[in-house]
């Protein structure tokens, strides 16, 4: 059987969602872009410490994908902020299915409400 034209491996939705978002960061990216994150720098302020070319791969991955926009919010030097696009929010249902399903399948683990470096630092200057 040929591969459909236009697709990278088939036709199959699980298959292309995962040519998008399956790799170790993209939806830990999207998790904190729910969460509220907006900036390069909230976003590296993750507990899984994402490196920084990492993140800067990712967030250009998914803006040609159509799942995160960007705005530059500062010019000298240029800085951008990033929120999911109508697509991109979409991919929260997803989210919360894993999230549900580790939560009653993976023993120990628990949400995420604010990252573990957010905490501390609000601990120091608290």
């Amino acid at each position: 059987m040929n591969k459909p034209e236009g697709f990278r491996r088939s036709a199959c939705p699980i298959a292309n969602t995962l040519d998008l978002v399956g790799d170790k960061w993209s939806l830990l990216v999207i998790r904190d872009m729910l969460h509220g994150k907006r900036t390069f720098g909230e976003l590296l302020d993750s507990p899984e410490g994402i490196p920084t070319n990492t993140l800067a791969d990712r967030l250009k991955r998914l803006e040609e994908a159509g799942i995160v926009v960007s705005a530059a919010y500062q010019e000298r030097p240029i800085r951008y902020a990033y929120a999911l696009s109508k697509k991109g929010a979409a991919m929260g249902d997803v989210l919360l299915a894993l999230v549900r399903w580790g939560k009653r399948h993976i023993p120990g683990t628990q949400t995420l409400r604010r990252s573990t470096r957010t905490r501390a630092k609000a601990a120091r200057a608290g």
